[in-house]
């Protein structure tokens, strides 16, 4: 799932092209690019009524240390609470709700190759049923100096197997003996969805554009191929046109995705005095699932 507009917009190709706290849930080693300090905050539409926020903090220790938090909260909204007796409900509500926070740390090594990591804190709710676990993400980004190119890597929810508990697994089985007699129902344990991408992107115009140096414009063409544990293998391509880096219009696609399909995405990043505001928002298309949409707003200090 995607966690911020512009990642969206660009198809989700952000491996390689992501860049401070927003890149740190494809890369932890994004935040390696942070000149200072970053605050972003991200709100999704998702499909059939779920909403998913994210806020996003980090900033520079040192000339080569960072430090990032990022927190992504999902709310699948009011379902009914049915069973055998009522189908079609009992008048009770539930919700799934899920969380990860993550604590990153990176380091750049050289001035061409940056290396992180993340420590996450991930809880799943559903009804009276829940499930947490520690698990962790890794990612290296590298400038080849090769016209231009950037190779991105990361592995992500790298942790042990994990099982839901709670009430709503148990059952009252009164008897003659003990009339508060209860039944536990264990679930089996199932593995995290181990993420693999490798990715790479390249300026093909701007200040270092492999085609055409511009000082004005900037064309950023990003592919990231991924590789879950839990689904087929799929690829994401994705561009982003800047204008003096103050306009900026993004579209993306994904092949092999039973699902998603084309984004295309707006931003801008406006100066106030020392501070910079980002404001950035991504359309995407999920074919039979609708559309969804996400806006992001960020700090940069």
């Amino acid at each position: 799932m995607e966690t911020d507009a512009r990642a969206m917009a660009m198809g989700g190709a952000f491996v390689a092209a992501g860049r401070g706290v927003s890149g740190i849930p494809y890369n932890a080693s994004a935040i390696a690019y942070l000149s200072g300090s970053e605050l972003v905050y991200g709100k999704s539409s998702y499909i059939a009524g779920i909403t998913h926020n994210v806020v996003s903090y980090g900033r520079r220790l040192s000339g080569s240390d960072f430090f990032g938090l990022h927190l992504f909260y999902l709310d699948s909204g009011p379902m009914a609470v049915t069973n055998e007796f009522y189908p079609d409900g009992t008048g009770e509500d539930f919700r799934a709700l899920s969380m990860a926070l993550r604590f990153t740390y990176a380091r750049r090594l050289t001035d061409r190759l940056k290396v992180g990591g993340s420590l996450n804190y991930i809880r799943d709710e559903i009804y009276t049923t829940l499930m947490q676990t520690i698990a962790f993400d890794l990612g290296s980004n590298f400038d080849t100096g090769i016209y231009g190119f950037v190779l991105g890597m990361s592995i992500s929810n790298f942790g042990p197997e994990v099982q839901y508990h709670g009430a709503g697994l148990q059952q009252t089985v009164p008897d003659t003996i003990d009339v508060d007699g209860r039944l536990l129902r264990v679930t089996e344990d199932f593995p995290l969805p181990l993420l693999f991408r490798l990715g790479v992107s390249n300026d093909i115009l701007g200040k270092t554009g492999i085609f055409k140096k511009s000082d004005i414009h900037r064309l950023t063409v990003a592919v990231d191929g991924l590789y879950p544990s839990d689904y087929t293998v799929y690829t994401c391509i994705g561009l982003e046109y800047g204008f003096k880096d103050l306009v900026f219009v993004r579209g993306g696609t994904h092949f092999g995705h039973d699902t998603a399909g084309f984004s295309v995405g707006l931003g801008t990043l406006v100066a106030v005095g020392s501070t910079k505001i980002a404001v950035d928002y991504a359309y995407v298309d999920y074919g039979v699932l609708k559309t969804t949409h996400q806006i992001s707003i960020g700090l940069k200090l």
